[in-house]
């Protein structure tokens, strides 16, 4: 009798450079399995903007499965119970996979070990988190010295191919994944997500030749929101539609400030290396003198909290940010920065708060990533920004020329010259006033952190 196996798949949607899917291929044919389990990530379940990447996504991999003769089967429920029961069902010698450290996933994967023979792969990192070691042997917790010691480790190994797919005799009975109500309906929102995104394994592929032309610039254009400099490639690494040796091979050669877009990637590593040290980094200070910060709550601060999420602060770069988030699912890096630290320091809320919103609104709301850089801006993390270092977002956006970006976003200040469209003299029609004043809020913030101090 011919034995297969099943490749359980989370976030690792592609079929190149999948080390599950090459190691599962040497046992025989091979069931790939997605499992939507919501109830293992519980309050971490995926927010509405990464269900809808996922539904396309899933899609587009089934797709490109049936073009090698195979298929995907969907299941829903536990991955502890799920995967038992279909080796049982398909008489599976064993299940693949590839390592992931979200810590729901790492009890998760614990769990299924204990019923059913799991074999765990790397290939959702450069190199396996938690293997780059100071001297002493231990885990990095500041970024810069990680980076030197990982550059030191590349490049990664050449990507694999896709793999060549035996179906098995018979197939397990799947799920239909339009039963999942991934996309939303009533309203449907995602008219912007449509037009700006095309998740799935191809797409990752064009967007990185497309980046790849503009790699060498990186560093001039990176922080222009205005202009398309960064690679957008982000939700496609998050749902692993692309792995980070492939893009390495990519752009490495690129010349010019490429040293620059490969330290994102290092940083995108290191986030995966605190989560694996801090398993609850999403949800706790990393440095505990912060459980004591005096945040604002209560009615006033709810209604701060909602002019954010709507880009209604008065502030024109924080709200086409947060605009370009809600139409897209996405925001140009340095604008998430300025949002951030505009929630945090000039509105004095709790940076949970703010995660738990890109949480839901991001199509690339990784975990890890989005925990790393909202405790970097609190001043919270491991490895952080000073809370004392305030970023002015009227001087951010002349700074980085984001007038044609505000006027993408925030129309009703489209008429603005170049220079009133970055902090408007005048009030204008149907554009809010400012809910704070910065020079108030920057004393308020200052004063909050001393207190804190004693």
């Amino acid at each position: 009798m011919t034995l297969h196996t099943i490749v359980w798949l989370r976030r690792d949607l592609r079929l190149a450079d999948q080390a599950a899917f090459h190691a599962a291929t040497q046992a025989g044919p091979v069931i790939p399995v997605f499992v939507l389990d919501d109830e293992t990530l519980r309050h971490r379940r995926m927010g509405g903007a990464s269900r809808w990447w996922l539904h396309h996504s899933l899609a587009r991999l089934d797709a490109d499965l049936r073009a090698l003769g195979s298929r995907l089967i969907l299941r829903r429920g536990r991955c502890e119970e799920i995967l038992p029961a279909l080796v049982a069902e398909t008489g599976a010698s064993s299940v693949h996979a590839l390592h992931h450290y979200e810590p729901w996933w790492r009890n998760a994967e614990r769990a299924v070990a204990r019923s059913v023979p799991l074999h765990l792969h790397h290939g959702n990192t450069l190199v396996p988190a938690g293997s780059v070691l100071t001297g002493s042997g231990t885990p990095f917790k500041i970024y810069t010295p990680f980076w030197r010691a990982l550059s030191e480790r590349m490049p990664p190994a050449p990507p694999l191919p896709v793999p060549e797919l035996a179906a098995p005799a018979q197939w397990p009975a799947s799920e239909p994944l339009e039963d999942w109500g991934l996309l939303p309906v009533r309203p449907d929102w995602a008219a912007g997500f449509r037009a700006e995104w095309r998740p799935g394994e191809a797409g990752a592929l064009d967007r990185l030749e497309t980046f790849a032309g503009r790699a060498s610039r990186y560093a001039e254009h990176r922080n222009l929101p205005s202009m398309e400099g960064t690679s957008r490639l982000s939700p496609h690494l998050h749902f692993g539609e692309v792995s980070p040796a492939t893009i390495w091979h990519r752009v490495a050669d690129a010349g010019g400030s490429v040293d620059t877009f490969l330290g994102e990637i290092g940083w995108r590593e290191y986030a995966q290396n605190v989560i694996l040290q801090y398993p609850d980094y999403g949800s706790r200070n990393a440095r505990d003198a912060y459980d004591a910060f005096p945040w604002r709550e209560g009615a006033d601060a709810d209604a701060d909290f909602t002019a954010w999420t709507q880009g209604r602060t008065g502030y024109p770069i924080v709200d086409a940010g947060m605009r370009q988030l809600w139409a897209t699912g996405w925001m140009h890096n340095r604008v998430r920065m300025i949002a951030a630290s505009f929630l945090i320091k000039h509105l004095l809320i709790d940076w949970r708060r703010g995660e738990q919103w890109f949480w839901d609104t991001l199509v690339d709301a990784d975990y890890g990533s989005n925990a790393v850089n909202w405790q970097w801006s609190a001043g919270t993390g491991v490895d952080s920004n000073m809370f004392v270092r305030i970023m002015a977002p009227l001087t951010q956006s002349p700074k980085f020329d984001a007038g044609d970006y505000i006027r993408q976003w925030v129309p009703e200040l489209a008429h603005l010259s170049d220079f009133e469209i970055h902090d408007p003299v005048k009030p204008v029609r149907g554009y809010p006033q400012r809910i704070v004043d910065h020079a108030a809020a920057r004393a308020r913030a200052l004063a909050a952190h001393q207190a804190l101090k004693g």
